[in-house]
């Protein structure tokens, strides 16, 4: 176990070499608060800063982007204007999941998730899991999500989907109308968070005409879809990249209750542990994976 005074922080040499080492620790300006990190950080007011996309500038700055090391260790200087307080209420841990959570929150508003809609959720990792929760939370009447796997698929259920369809062998249009089958209708709404070709497919054919299928997963370049299906029938395509404007959203959400993370927090590992904590997630085990960066807190 690391002293308290270092800075120990997990670096990624190459593909599947993670090493902890220990660095400087940074000297923070003035007035520090708990706060909860943004990690896109934009280096110029351009056009895209000036009407609010700033995710899309072309010189953002990313936490962990190469060549940026992240923030895995036990100090790290950010921007200030990209940290934002945490309400006494909010944990730490809610704080982290905040990252994820603003994916949901930034897709479910890029979908026109509103009071009544019916949801396809394609995929019940933890980016699905979040827009399931982000759904419910905008009026989704019913949310209803695929996957492979059984585990994934009740935890779901825990967090708030109305209906699970565990996908096996079926065809993309076997999948969507499995989808229809169990909502009674064809979905307004789809928000695909795999990235892969066949559900992406699944996710034209199950979306009803006129309706919208954000693109949250990210596969290969270049993927073959039925986009004249798409074409004539009017489904909108949208695609998302990290999120913007959704920090303060997402506290006022945990601060007053409307939502809950935490039941995503499967397994906690001390920072001196990251590469077990690694090992856990290669495996597939759990949904979040949390690494506790102060040696004084450890708790939830």
């Amino acid at each position: 176990m690391a002293a308290p005074g270092q800075n120990v922080a997990v670096v990624v040499h190459r593909a599947g070499e993670l090493r902890l080492e220990n660095r400087p620790i940074p000297e923070p300006g003035p007035n520090g608060d708990r706060v909860a990190i943004e990690p896109g950080v934009p280096r110029e007011m351009d056009e895209f800063c000036k009407t609010g996309r700033y995710n899309l500038s072309p010189t953002i700055f990313f936490c962990a982007t190469p060549p940026d090391d992240g923030n895995l260790c036990r100090y790290y200087k950010h921007s200030a204007n990209y940290c934002y307080k945490l309400p006494d209420n909010v944990t730490f841990e809610e704080g982290a999941l905040i990252e994820p959570l603003s994916v949901g929150i930034h897709a479910c508003k890029r979908a026109g998730v509103t009071l009544g809609s019916k949801v396809f959720v394609s995929g019940s990792g933890p980016i699905g899991l979040v827009n399931v929760i982000v759904a419910k939370m905008m009026g989704a009447a019913v949310v209803v999500v695929t996957d492979l796997s059984a585990s994934r698929l009740q935890k779901a259920k825990e967090v708030g989907a109305d209906f699970t369809i565990q996908v096996k062998n079926e065809t993309p249009q076997e999948v969507a109308s499995k989808v229809e089958s169990v909502l009674g209708c064809m979905p307004e709404i789809t928000v695909e968070c795999t990235g892969v070709q066949a559900c992406i497919q699944a996710g034209i054919y199950a979306t009803r005409s006129g309706g919208t299928l954000v693109l949250v997963g990210l596969g290969p370049e270049m993927v073959t879809v039925p986009i004249v299906n798409a074409a004539v029938r009017e489904v909108d395509i949208r695609g998302i990249f990290r999120y913007c404007n959704t920090w303060p959203v997402a506290i006022a959400l945990l601060a007053s209750k409307r939502i809950n993370v935490k039941p995503l927090v499967t397994h906690r590992f001390p920072l001196e542990k990251a590469l077990e904590a690694f090992e856990t997630t290669k495996r597939g085990e759990g949904v979040k994976v949390m690494l506790k960066c102060d040696p004084t807190d450890q708790s939830p």
